[in-house]
Formats: C-alpha cells, structure tokens, sequence
C-alpha cells in the first residue's frame, strides 16, 4: 500500500477562549506535521450550535498567529478539501448518515428527553445499547409503516449507531500502544438529530477526517473514551485502509492538587490558562467575563511554545530552551508521557526570564519604549537600551522594568522611610554623618571633567580611603540619594547614566531633605 502524505488536524469548537491544553495539541500536532513534511488542517467543529460563542473563531486564529504556529489549509486559510467548518457541510453529512442507516448500522429513535429522563430515574446507570433499545421507541422496535408515520408528521428524531455487543475493538494508539475495548460496554451513540439537521461530534469527526484524508488523529486523552467508536464508523463505513493512527495526550493537571487544570485554577493562583485575554458577556447573566491571557501578561510567544511542548513530553537531556525548528526536529510523539502533566505554572516565569536574558538589550527596548513614553519619558532609544543592559537580568517580563528602573529618568520625590532610617546615618564620634559625607562626595564629583564610569569609581575610591570613611556608609546613602531607595545596579553606572548635573542635584535635594 502506497504511503501516504501525513495529515494531521487541530479541529477546535468555537464556544469560547481556547484553553492552554488546546494550544499543546495544536503545537504538538503542527511538531508532528512539520517533522514529517505534512499539512497541517484548521477545522471549526460547530455542529452544536447551542453552544455557539460569536467572536471565539477569530480568537483562535489571532492566538496561533501570534505563537506563530502556522496552518497549511482550513477556516481562513483555504484549501481543496473544504468547506471546513461543519456547519457548512450539512449536505454531506447527510449523505452518510442514510448510507449508515441503508446498511442497517444506524436506526432512527424517536424517544423524547421526557421519556429518556423517566427511563434514566428508573434504571440506574442507563445506557441505549444493544439489551435497552428493543425497549425503547425506534426502528428496532416500530414498525416500518409506523416510522415512515412519524417522519411525515414531523416528529423529531435522532439517528443513533448501532453497536452490537461481543466486539473487540482494537485503537492503534502512538502513546498507549493497543488498546482493546469491549463492545458491551458502549451505548449506541447519537449521530444526527432532526432539531436542527445537524451531526454530533462522532459522526462529523469521522466523515471530515476521511474525506479530508487525514492520516493521524492527535488529541486529548479526554477524548480516548470515542475512540472505540470511531473505529467502528471506520469498519461501518468500509473505510479500515484510511483509518488514521490515534495518539490521545496526557491531561494537563492543576499545579497543587489531583484533578484537570481549570479555569479556577488559574484564577486561585494567578497565572493565565488561555493565550489571549477574552472579553464576553455571559449569555444566562448578562455579566461581563474576563480571562487574562498568557499575551497580554508579558510572555513571549516562545516562552509559551517552549513551555508547553515540554508538558508531556521532554527530547532527554539537560537542554531546556528549544527554538521552534529545534523542536520540529527533536519531537517524537511516541515518547509522549501516559500520565497527566503537571502544569507549573512557575517554570513557565522561569522560561519567560530565560528568554529576556537571551534576547538584545535593543530587543527588549524596543518592546518597553512604548511604556516608557506613557510615562512621559523623552530620553533618545539609545539612553533606553542603556538602561535595559543594566537590569533587564533582574526581571521576569518587560512590564516589571518600569518600577524598577523608573529612576533612571525620573528624580525620586519621595524618600524610602526604611532605607533612610537605616541607610542616612547621624554623625558619630569619629564618623561623620551621611549629610557630611555627600556634600564632600559632590565637591569631589563636581571637580570631575571625565564623568565615566572608570574614572568617577577610581576618583571617589582614593577620596573614600583618603578621608578614612567606610565604603558601604557612603555608597548606601548615595542610593538612596539618587534613587529614593536600596534597589538597582552599580552606583557607577546609575551616576554615569544620570551625569553630572544630574547626580549632583539629586545628591544635593536627598541632603537638604534628609539632612
């Protein structure tokens, strides 16, 4: 049998803001897809249109483009095997749907959800299958004449598979290997309903997946429980041959307990769980909801990719930043873990460092210039990147810069009451106090022509040694003195940055105030 080209699908339902586990399957689909020269599939799954939420498609489309993982063919991007989101493909599922039902796979059932409920509160643990349908109202247990009734007068109906039991139905799974499951303990699944024309999710999945030749099906683990289905549509249909390979991942878990990240969890720990932030209105209660988004919080769209591709699945080794390419070529989906990851969320601001640390200073510059200028900040970008070489080693997002390196362009106005109370020292015997020691020290800087950074460090070290003063004494309140409080780098490289005029008049205004 000819190989064929590897096809893989991200196949999401637009009820919402994508939640970060999707975007794992999306990379490790598009890993998949890129390692082995295939195509990578965008499809909406619509079918339920209850649950249709306006505006979350074009969420999910902005979010890939900026994580910068690209589709091949789908919604928005086109493609021969369209159209690709199932709403639009009513006419095709229906098709199959009577080919099901001509081959006598499907039967068409008329139960009311009032009749379904009255069944379900009379026998626990109910389930349609091959022992209750011959109780139920359907084709099995109608006569012809009498459904052909029903149809005609409009009743509504569903049309349900017919599993029969005593099967072994084996999944091919790239994780788990085989996995066998009874037929017996199946229900015969909904595959179409007359209320709104429409396929569920079983029936649609498998008729896009074959007509879209689909080669391997990438998804969650919490889809595994279809699985056996699916491959009974496949065999139901004649379509063994061009059954995919299955490879259902591992359950992102919450950081701190048992149980499948959520929503909540991002919420009771602050850390976001989707990669946009989402602005709705909630259809029930009218209230506004929103979600943070890993975007909108500071991280690299790398930070995210690399992150994530590490949950689940790891190449070995003592490396841990990976660019994209690098994981394109180091991937194996076999290697992927069984058991559920734990989202640490932690390690996640732990790459975001890594990267600010591997990215220019006039990288990271040029993504702070525009807060910079917020805050009305008229230095050239020259002088801004100056300042992101000094400290941008000390910060975990772009946005932590500006409370920490504020008083690069602006004077403190206020002084920190700690750090003065223990840094600006009264006079004592033999040690005169910090007021004293500064003024002496802006006698010594303004005497300067060469203001750099080497020379002013050689100059006020001899004067420092020469007058018998400690170090830390005079250093500790100079800080403070140009910086309203004990943070920031080298006292050199703030005074060098600031000037001469500058770092004599902020010295000057500390000793006026604190003196």
């Amino acid at each position: 049998m000819t190989e064929r080209k590897v096809r893989v699908r991200f196949a999401p339902s637009p009820t919402g803001p994508l939640h970060i586990g999707g975007v794992r399957t999306a990379l490790y689909n598009y890993l998949f897809a890129r390692q082995h020269g295939g195509d990578l599939v965008f499809r909406i799954e619509d079918t339920d249109s209850t649950r249709f939420v306006p505006g979350a498609e074009d969420y999910i489309i902005e979010a890939f483009k900026w994580l910068g993982i690209q589709f091949d063919e789908g919604v928005s991007f086109g493609g021969e095997y369209g159209p690709y989101r199932q709403s639009e493909r009513r006419d095709i599922y229906k098709k199959y749907v009577q080919e099901l039902l001509n081959a006598g796979r499907a039967y068409i059932a008329f139960d009311t959800p009032e009749e379904l409920e009255r069944v379900r509160n009379h026998i626990p643990n109910f389930q349609y299958d091959s022992r209750t349908r011959l109780h139920m109202r359907n084709s099995f247990t109608m006569k012809a004449s009498e459904v052909m009734s029903y149809l005609e007068q409009g009743r509504q109906y569903v049309v349900r598979f017919r599993v029969d039991s005593g099967q072994d139905i084996v999944i091919d799974d790239m994780i788990r290997g085989e996995v066998h499951v009874k037929s017996d303990i199946l229900d015969d699944k909904v595959l179409y309903k007359s209320a709104d024309q429409l396929p569920t999710y079983h029936l649609a999945n498998i008729v896009d997946d074959h007509l879209m030749k689909i080669t391997h099906v990438i998804r969650g683990e919490e889809w595994l429980p279809s699985a056996p289905l699916h491959v009974l549509l496949y065999q139901a249909f004649g379509w063994e041959d061009t059954m995919p390979r299955f490879a259902h991942l591992p359950l992102l878990l919450k950081p701190d307990q048992p149980g499948k990240l959520s929503k909540r969890d991002g919420d009771r720990l602050g850390f976001p769980v989707f990669p946009l932030d989402w602005h709705s209105t909630d259809c029930k209660t009218g209230e506004e909801v929103f979600c943070s988004g890993y975007r909108e919080q500071g991280y690299f769209p790398e930070t995210v990719v690399n992150f994530l591709a590490l949950l689940g699945w790891n190449p070995g080794g003592e490396q841990e930043i990976f660019s994209l390419d690098e994981l394109v070529k180091l991937f194996d989906i076999t290697k992927c873990s069984k058991a559920g990851a734990k989202f640490d969320y932690k390690k996640g601001i732990w790459f975001n460092h890594e990267y600010i640390l591997r990215k220019s200073p006039e990288e990271i510059a040029k993504l702070w210039e525009p807060e910079c200028r917020e805050h009305g900040v008229k230095d050239s970008l020259e002088r801004i990147t100056q300042v992101v070489a000094m400290m941008k080693d000390r910060v975990n997002f772009v946005k932590e810069l500006w409370p920490l390196c504020s008083f690069f362009f602006e004077a403190p106005t206020a002084y920190d009451e700690k750090t003065a109370k223990k840094r600006w020292k009264a006079p004592q015997e033999g040690e005169p106090g910090s007021a004293q020691t500064l003024t002496e020290l802006c006698t010594v800087l303004e005497k300067l022509d060469d203001f750099s950074l080497e020379n002013q460090e050689k100059v006020v070290h001899a004067w420092i040694e020469e007058k018998g003063y400690k170090l830390g004494n005079v250093m500790n309140a100079w800080r403070l003195a140009l910086v309203g409080e004990g943070k920031g780098p080298g006292m050199f490289d703030i005074s060098a940055f600031l000037g001469k005029e500058e770092t004599i008049k902020r010295t000057r205004k500390a000793i006026e105030i604190l003196g």
